[in-house]
């Protein structure tokens, strides 16, 4: 395992890995890693030959009023996790490295970073968007690996490379969730204990939407309502959204026809949870 700090060092060990005909799977973190992390580890040794982890809590998809510099960090539980999963590479840039004093470039995705999450974090996904595509052309893998968690994001950087025609593969894995199905997240530790109990309700209410939708109730306004008032019984819990979307380009729909995602945000304490599930309705066994 090796571990590099500087962009021009892990470029060279890219290109020579490439050289040898092997296949480079990245998988981009902001550190603090978790067994949400360890499985899209376990997704990239799927597809590739490499795994190179990148850890970097990147400032530009932060606004001024939200947590970087309280964003948890521990690089020495990192390093140990990563070696125990035995990877081949990790990349730790400091941001000076990743952005120095005459940065001026970003990368957006126009109408998908808008929406949803976008709403409540406007330079969010700019900030994703960019710090990926340098990640990207720094790390050179053939494929990349992002958490269903974050279904947003997974869909905007796949539009990106799309556009872009960046010739890499983005790997979705499925969200990873703790005992009671609430989605394993490094923001989690916010949480009191009090209200840790009651953020079971974001994957309780999706899980209400699903069975609804397989007992055929196809009307979204119907759906959304019951899910509101699951989350409005708690104390804690105060929706930011939540949406029906198109599982390709997440746009809204009003009736559940085919596969549909849910996507939800909701705030418990300071902490800003987000999940997604997929719903669709029940096929008969005739049809």
């Amino acid at each position: 395992m090796i571990i590099t700090r500087n962009i021009k060092k892990q470029s060279q060990w890219s290109q020579k890995e490439r050289s040898k005909g092997l296949k480079i799977g990245l998988v981009p973190t902001m550190g603090f890693l978790h067994e949400g992390h360890v499985s899209l580890i376990g997704k990239a040794k799927e597809h590739a030959d490499k795994v190179v982890i990148s850890i970097f809590v990147n400032p530009t998809q932060f606004s001024p009023n939200e947590d970087y510099n309280e964003y948890p960090r521990d690089e020495e539980h990192d390093l140990k996790l990563l070696k125990e999963e035995k990877v081949d590479a990790i990349f730790i840039p400091d941001a000076k490295e990743m952005y120095p004093d005459d940065y001026e470039t970003y990368v957006t995705v126009e109408k998908l970073s808008k929406e949803y999450c976008g709403r409540s974090r406007p330079t969010f996904f700019r900030g994703v968007s960019t710090v990926v595509l340098k990640l990207l052309n720094i790390i050179l893998p053939n494929i990349a690996v992002f958490g269903e968690k974050d279904y947003q994001q997974y869909i905007i950087i796949k539009r990106m490379c799309e556009d872009l025609n960046l010739p890499i593969e983005i790997i979705p894995s499925p969200i990873k969730r703790e005992a009671d199905g609430l989605a394993i997240s490094s923001r989690n530790r916010y949480l009191t204990f009090d209200e840790r109990k009651e953020a079971t309700v974001l994957y309780e209410s999706m899980r209400k939407a699903k069975d609804l939708v397989q007992r055929g109730v196809e009307d979204v306004r119907s759906i959304k309502k019951e899910m509101v008032k699951l989350i409005e019984s708690k104390k804690y819990p105060r929706i930011d959204y939540i949406e029906f979307v198109d599982p390709v380009n997440l746009k809204r729909v009003s009736t559940i026809k085919g596969p549909t995602r849910v996507l939800e945000a909701v705030w418990i304490g300071k902490a800003r949870l987000i999940d997604n599930i997929e719903v669709r309705i029940k096929e008969s066994i005739n049809s």
